[in-house]
């Protein structure tokens, strides 16, 4: 089901950043964040539970999807888990929030990681699907099975692989979305839906630089040089956190977040989907729709 919602654009320092804003306008402000490759509406069957248990959501596009725009040509189109994770922050700082949970699928829980270590008086909530904490080491040791699963991170370090998502976007990411979830296939008028955020002019340039970023292949741009040392190694989080991930996921799979509980110094959960792949939200919207509205009405 999808929610009526009115559509802004945040400016932050670096982005015009289009968020979709829904909920009843006095309720407790929460930031979705989604991830790679999809987009906003990977949210929707999650969101009437949020309104109903009386939250405001703000639902953004990240930096290269959807109408989300850099504000100037001269900006570097990093896709660096540190800029993502500060874009986060600069949407609060501009949206004032002074309160306010984070729920991120994929490269959005990273930026809820993020956010969450940085902003601990401010985040009342971190909610992360589909990823463990502390695995952006570019030195993290990885299984076999995960090693597998990461072709396509590798495989974007190649000049084949930055022509494969420039010029066959679509056909890449319907592959990956069916490999990631082997017991569900999303229907094709809800791939289309989504898969236009893959048009923005930006896209291909911040993915690739993402994953070629993550495992030390090119360079940072220096503003957020203090971040990344900041995120070496991966801070405590004293926000309390709950870790939503699918039994069936291969793309990270459940062994990935498996054994974090020393990170975190306040309430931490995990809960592990049986037969749910890389989307829970969009495969089993109810269960991580209960799951979540039981999580963020609980407090300390």
């Amino acid at each position: 089901m999808r929610t009526a919602s009115e559509v802004v654009v945040i400016r932050t320092k670096v982005l015009e950043m289009s968020c979709e804003v829904s909920g009843p306008r006095e309720g407790r402000p929460a930031i979705l964040l989604h991830g790679w490759p999809d987009d906003v509406r990977t949210w929707d069957g999650i969101l009437p539970a949020l309104h109903a248990a009386g939250w405001r959501t703000i639902v953004p596009s990240l930096r290269g999807f959807g109408e989300t725009r850099f504000r100037d040509v001269s900006i570097m189109r990093t896709g660096q888990l540190s800029a993502i994770g500060q874009d986060v922050m600069d949407l609060a700082n501009a949206m004032e929030l002074s309160d306010f949970a984070v729920v991120g699928h994929d490269w959005g829980a990273r930026a809820a990681y993020i956010a969450a270590s940085q902003l601990p008086q401010r985040v009342s909530h971190c909610v992360a699907l589909s990823v463990g904490y502390g695995t952006n080491d570019p030195k993290q040791k990885l299984n076999l099975k995960q090693v597998k699963n990461y072709w396509y991170h590798w495989y974007m370090a190649l000049d084949f692989g930055a022509a494969l998502v420039q010029e066959e976007r679509k056909s890449f990411t319907r592959f990956l979305w069916n490999t990631w979830s082997p017991g569900w296939r999303i229907g094709d008028d809800d791939f289309e839906a989504t898969a236009k955020s893959f048009d923005n002019p930006d896209w291909a340039d911040v993915v690739v630089h993402s994953y070629r970023h993550r495992w030390g292949l090119a360079p940072g741009a220096p503003e957020y040089e203090s971040l990344e040392r900041a995120l070496r190694p991966a801070p405590h989080i004293f926000v309390p956190t709950l870790v939503l991930h699918g039994g069936a996921d291969a793309c990270n799979d459940p062994t990935t977040s498996e054994g974090r509980d020393d990170y975190f110094r306040a309430r931490y959960q995990r809960i592990v989907l049986d037969g749910i792949g890389h989307f829970p939200q969009r495969e089993a919207a109810g269960e991580v729709a209960g799951a979540l509205t039981r999580f963020l009405s609980a407090t300390g």
